[in-house]
């Protein structure tokens, strides 16, 4: 069964719309609630929370990331810049996981995988401090065969392929193609010995083809989970998902 990694950054950008001023992240008037919205994941089946910490704080804040790892019952997964002061807050705060991911501050969202071959000694000093701490450390990377096998040298247990370049591709001619890239960069992976996820861009409609990639582990999706929660809620919305990733279908909750 693949499983479900829930990212949550989403509400917490539509929280941080109207109050990114309100001088806290919770309580009062403030919502949405990112935390409330994790535990309402995990009982409709999420096997765990994924939630960058931005540089910027421009979603995610340092007290949703704390109030989680003190409340959510599955697994924690932080994305996060391979800075020293990630590295730092990382260790002190021992989510279950870390997913070293690039960040422009220009982004709307994270436009690409973490170029591991240009960064590699950076790189190697956070999945080495993460491997002493016993966090479990995952690369965001191309489907490279490069990045790919500079990501097992570096003896990081998983590596994220990035499906953005093949979720932005729609239905174009490029499509195949990048499906293609994703496929042998899988299996390239698991070979390697790397436990193999992916995520960016997976959604109720190419969710069909991305569950036959070969040797996925998880799925992190987010923002497309979180845009249909707004018209069925977030529990069916993971139900559905959960399902439509392992070729199942669900009954609907109405």
């Amino acid at each position: 069964m693949i499983l479900l990694g829930v990212n949550i950054d989403h509400c917490a950008t539509l929280r941080q719309a109207r109050y990114r001023d309100a001088g806290g992240s919770t309580g009062g008037a403030i919502e949405p609630d990112p935390v409330a919205l994790a535990l309402l994941a995990e009982r409709a089946g999420a096997d765990g929370i994924t939630v960058h910490l931005r540089e910027d704080r421009r979603h995610i804040q340092e007290r949703d990331v704390r109030r989680l790892r003190e409340c959510i019952a599955t697994r924690l997964n932080l994305e996060m810049a391979c800075t020293p002061e990630m590295t730092q807050y990382a260790l002190e705060l021992k989510p279950d996981s870390v997913c070293l991911v690039p960040e422009n501050r220009q982004e709307v969202t994270t436009e690409g995988g973490l170029d591991i071959v240009g960064n590699r000694d950076r790189v190697l000093a956070c999945i080495e401090a993460m491997n002493a701490a016993g966090i479990a450390t995952s690369l965001f990377i191309d489907p490279d065969p490069a990045q790919i096998a500079l990501s097992a040298k570096l003896r990081a247990p998983w590596v994220e392929l990035h499906t953005g370049a093949y979720a932005n591709a729609g239905r174009t001619a490029r499509r195949q193609d990048e499906f293609e890239r994703l496929r042998r960069g899988a299996r390239q992976a698991h070979e390697l010995g790397l436990v193999v996820n992916a995520g960016h861009g997976i959604n109720y409609v190419n969710i069909a083809e991305v569950r036959t990639l070969p040797h996925v582990h998880e799925l992190n999706i987010g923002h497309s989970i979180v845009s249909r929660a707004l018209y069925s809620g977030l529990e069916e919305a993971v139900r559905e998902m959960k399902a439509r990733m392992n070729g199942r279908t669900v009954a609907s909750s109405e």
